[in-house]
């Protein structure tokens, strides 16, 4: 079933169009993060003003220097070494669909641990979207029974993956990385 699911993900993701799927945070709304249009997309689904940039998924840190500019030699260290799902915000975004880059140029990275998406991702051989699945302002939903029907009815696929999971789940850590290796923590 799982390899179904990527699948039927994959081909909507290769047609510029919006998914809904269990990440290894909370449910995410995603596209290709190269995609202008579908970026855009989500932005108006999400009622999301387009200065507050987005988190983008990667299954393996090998390929962060296809999406920026310096990858200090600490990335690595605290990719690992941190347990929970970890979020890095980087200088120097490229490779990607312009607006789903931060006005300062950096963008923020995931290398998600979720079997599923690291799947997907390697599949796709693209980043993806990943972006709470709610309204802009609104509470994360932790379950697939709190993402808001406009959310919803707002994609073009809902992954049937992990639906029925309740875990304590929530947003990933996010320290941004300067390219001399310094870092700040931005969300504990």
């Amino acid at each position: 079933m799982v390899k179904e699911e990527i699948k039927n993900t994959l081909k909507c993701l290769e047609e510029g169009k919006l998914i809904l799927y269990p990440t290894d945070t909370i449910w995410g709304v995603g596209c290709d993060a190269t995609n202008y249009q579908a970026v855009d997309r989500i932005y108006s689904l999400k009622q999301r003003i387009e200065t507050k940039s987005m988190i983008i998924l990667l299954d393996d840190a090998a390929k962060l220097p296809e999406y920026v500019d310096v990858v200090p030699d600490i990335t690595m260290d605290l990719v690992d070494s941190i347990e929970t799902p970890l979020t890095v915000i980087f200088k120097g975004a490229k490779g990607l669909a312009k607006n789903v880059i931060a006005s300062d140029g950096s963008i923020a990275i995931r290398i998600t641990r979720d079997p599923f998406c690291k799947q997907l991702i390697a599949d796709f051989g693209k980043p993806i979207v990943s972006t709470s699945a709610n309204v802009s302002g609104t509470i994360d939903p932790i379950t697939f029974s709190q993402i808001p029907m406009v959310i919803k009815n707002g994609v073009d696929y809902i992954v049937d993956h992990h639906r029925d999971r309740i875990v304590k789940a929530r947003a990933s850590r996010i320290i941004k990385l300067e390219p001399n290796g310094e870092f700040t923590v931005i969300r504990k």
